[in-house]
């Protein structure tokens, strides 16, 4: 019995020890699956502390599979590198310090548009995200190839570097 109260303490206290964002400096990392229309794919992101709330980075994609005029597709079709702005307002709202709540902004090679994201922080350097992107403008209206210029959703582990 005493075995599992100082095994439910440590946890307790790894977990209440987490923090989502912690600010200036701060760097995430994140890995998980991506969700499209026609497609799922491999996302990773890259995120540092610019100051108390915001955040800039860099995200990828790469779609896997799908459709099946998708495996069709060549290398720079499948795949798409964004730059990232991000507000992150976990310390704003007060929902839990383990919790992150970030709107923000991405240029990438195949448009402009926006995303929102949230984390939760399991211990200091472990959690999970997930993350919803959309096309605000395309580069190029007329392309039959709409892999990434669509409503996509990120699911998958954060970690805290």
């Amino acid at each position: 019995m005493k075995n599992i109260l100082l095994a439910v303490a440590l946890l307790a206290f790894s977990f209440g020890n987490a923090q989502a964002f912690e600010g200036k400096g701060d760097q995430k990392f994140q890995v998980g699956a991506n969700f499209q229309d026609s497609a799922t794919g491999v996302n990773v992101s890259f995120d540092h502390g610019l100051g108390e709330n915001i955040s800039i980075g860099v995200s990828s994609s790469y779609a896997l599979g799908g459709a099946s005029w998708i495996e069709n597709l060549d290398f720079e079709d499948r795949f798409d590198l964004k730059a990232r702005f991000n507000a992150n307002l976990g310390n704003v709202i007060n929902i839990d310090e383990n919790f992150d709540l970030y709107p923000g902004l991405n240029l990438s090679l195949k448009n402009f548009g926006g995303h929102v994201g949230a984390r939760y922080f399991f211990t200091d350097g472990f959690g999970v995200y997930t993350e919803a992107s959309f096309p605000l403008a395309k580069y190029d209206p007329d392309d039959l190839i709409d892999i990434h210029n669509q409503f996509s959703l990120n699911l998958g582990m954060t970690f805290n570097l």
